[in-house]
């Protein structure tokens, strides 16, 4: 069954201990965390600060999702703040296998994420480090965009590259329950949701239609 990753940026900040027991009580799979640094993408959100003083709120994966420049240099901090997965932009990282060893090294799963006008080949001689792919389906940097539907096309592509290996495809940006069947009948193992997991407070319900 496709996995559920809510994207705390949706959530609110005044009460996010609240907030993660009731993703739990709603049987989300995972947290996903965009941390933007105002430079790689058009916005500025939270740090390794904040990652540090949830995580002791709830066992759920951390998904950290890095949109940021020079994310080598962050992996440290964002790893020793309780991050599970930590996944960094192809288009950030001049050395990207470097990273991704980085990434090993301190004991998270790896993850590269591609922007929509970012080729799959990209990945092509990194697949045997990866342990996720965040297909961003929208240009990242806000929520609430509409669902770029070319980037089916690479869902599927990347899902023949990856054969055998056991790495997971994840999709961010525009999901709602129409573009969620889309995207896992191309391929994809988890869906990132902000505003269908949270509009309207009745997030079990959310989550089960996106399901």
């Amino acid at each position: 069954m496709v996995k559920i990753a809510p994207s705390l940026l949706s959530a609110n900040f005044a009460n996010l201990e609240a907030e993660i027991k009731a993703l739990e009580k709603a049987k989300a799979d995972m947290l996903h965390l965009d941390v933007m640094d105002g430079n790689f993408v058009p916005n500025l959100t939270f740090g390794p600060v904040v990652i540090k003083s949830i995580r002791p709120i709830t066992k759920l994966c951390f998904d950290a999702h890095l949109m940021v420049q020079n994310p080598q240099k962050m992996i440290p901090w964002f790893a020793d703040a309780g991050a599970n997965i930590i996944t960094v932009h192809a288009e950030a990282c001049t050395h990207l296998d470097k990273a991704l060893d980085t990434i090993h090294q301190y004991g998270c799963k790896a993850g590269v994420s591609l922007n929509p006008s970012t080729s799959e080949e990209t990945i092509k001689y990194v697949l045997d480090k990866l342990d996720q792919v965040l297909i961003m389906s929208v240009n990242p940097g806000f929520g609430g965009q509409s669902f770029i539907e070319s980037q089916l096309e690479k869902i599927a592509k990347v899902k023949e590259m990856i054969g055998g290996r056991k790495i997971e495809i994840e999709v961010d940006g525009g999901i709602n329950p129409m573009t969620a069947a889309q995207c896992i009948a191309a391929g994809a193992d988890i869906l990132v949701a902000g505003t269908s997991v949270f509009a309207g407070g009745n997030y079990q319900k959310n989550i089960n239609n996106l399901r």
